[in-house]
C-alpha cells in the first residue's frame, strides 16, 4: 500500500487545495525523471508524489480518502459481510431467506425485499445467479466475476507552449505505472484526455484513464480571455524617439517597432502568435509596453528632467 498521501506531499490534513497543489508542483519539479536522468530514487519519489496528488489533489477522491472510503492507492475499502454487516448495514431480523435455492435454483438472501444475489451480480458484472444458470454456475451461484476494471483519473500540468504546439508528458499513477501522454495541439485548460485501456485491471479488461489538463502559470505570458498578453520593457529614449526592441514569443524572439511617443500601457498586436484553439488556429499575442527608467538615472538625465519640468510641466494621463 502507498504511504499516506498527506505525509508524501508534506502537508497537513487541513491544508487547502492551493497548498496541496504548490507542494506537489515543488516536489514533482525536483524529482521529475526528465531532470534526473538515470536517478531511480528520484523517479520512484516522483511516482509516489504523483500518486499522492492523484488522491488528495482531486476534491472527490480527497473527500473519500478522508472519510475512509478509499485507501492511499485509491482502492475502495469494504468491511465485508461477516457479523451480519455489509454495505447495506445491519441484517434485519425475520427477513433472511435460508430456503435453499430461489429462482432457477440460485442461492438467495433477502434484505427487506432486496435480492442479494441480483445485487452482487450487478456489482461483479455476472448478473446474479437467479435465472442465469442457477447454483451450478461459477462463483457460488453469483456468476463469474467478469467486471471491467475501474477507470482512473488524474490531473496533468502543462506549459502554455505545450498547449500551443502539442507535446509528450510523463505521468505516474498510484499503482506505480508511468505512461507517456500525448498532448494535442490546441489543448485547452480543463480538457480531459481519455487513454483507453490504461485504467485499473479487471477480469473483463482494464478500465480507462482520464487525464485532465491544467495549464500552469507562465513567467512571461498571461491569459486574458482568448488572447495572450506580455509586458515588454521599453527605454525612455525609445519611448520618446521610437525604436526597435526584441521581444519573446512562444515561437521564438521577434523584433517590435516602438512608435514615437509610446507610453506605458500601449499594446502592440502580434497576429497569430498567441494560443491555439482546438482546430489548431492561432490567436494573437499582445505586447504591453512598460516605459522603464535605468537602474541609476545619472546626473545627465536628472538635469534634463529638472529642466524639462521647468519648461514643459505636464500631468500624466490616468489609465484605468
Amino acid at each position: 500500500m502507498a504511504r499516506d498521501p498527506y505525509q508524501e506531499l508534506g502537508v497537513s490534513r487541513t491544508a487547502s487545495a492551493d497548498e496541496i497543489r504548490k507542494a506537489f508542483r515543488k516536489l514533482a519539479k525536483a524529482n521529475h525523471p526528465d531532470t534526473n536522468p538515470g536517478d531511480k530514487e528520484a523517479e520512484e519519489r516522483f511516482k509516489r508524489v504523483s500518486a499522492a496528488f492523484d488522491i488528495i489533489g482531486d476534491a472527490e477522491k480527497k473527500k473519500k480518502f478522508d472519510a475512509g472510503e478509499i485507501d492511499a492507492d485509491g482502492r475502495e475499502t469494504f468491511r465485508g459481510f461477516g457479523g451480519g454487516q455489509g454495505p447495506w448495514g445491519s441484517r434485519p431480523a425475520g427477513n433472511y431467506d435460508t430456503g435453499g435455492f430461489g429462482r432457477g435454483g440460485g442461492y438467495r438472501e433477502s434484505f427487506e425485499g432486496v435480492d442479494l444475489g441480483d445485487i452482487l451480480g450487478e456489482m461483479f458484472g455476472g448478473g446474479g445467479a437467479a435465472g442465469r444458470g442457477g447454483g451450478g454456475g461459477r462463483g457460488g451461484g453469483f456468476g463469474p466475476f467478469s467486471q471491467r476494471g475501474s477507470d482512473v483519473r488524474a490531473k496533468l500540468e502543462i506549459d502554455i507552449e505545450d498547449s500551443i504546439r502539442g507535446a509528450k508528458k510523463r505521468i505516474a499513477f498510484s499503482d506505480g505505472r508511468t505512461i507517456d501522454v500525448t498532448i494535442p495541439k490546441g489543448a485547452q485548460e480543463g480538457q480531459t484526455l481519455r487513454l483507453k485501456g490504461q485504467g485499473a485491471p479487471g477480469r473483463a479488461g482494464p478500465g480507462d484513464a482520464f487525464i485532465e489538463l491544467v495549464i500552469a502559470p507562465h513567467p512571461i505570458y498571461r491569459r486574458e480571455g482568448e488572447v495572450l498578453v506580455m509586458d515588454v520593457p521599453v527605454t525612455v529614449y525609445d519611448a520618446v524617439l521610437g525604436g526597435k526592441v526584441e521581444a519573446p514569443t512562444p515561437d521564438g524572439p521577434v523584433t517590435l517597432t516602438i512608435p514615437k511617443g509610446a507610453n506605458t500601457g500601449a499594446k502592440l498586436r502580434l497576429k497569430g502568435r498567441g494560443l491555439s484553439d482546438t482546430g489548431g488556429r492561432r490567436g494573437d499575442l499582445f505586447a504591453r509596453l512598460v516605459v522603464t527608467l535605468p537602474d541609476t538615472p545619472g546626473p545627465e538625465l536628472e538635469d534634463f528632467a529638472e529642466e524639462w519640468k521647468k519648461k514643459r510641466p505636464y500631468q500624466p494621463r490616468r489609465r484605468v
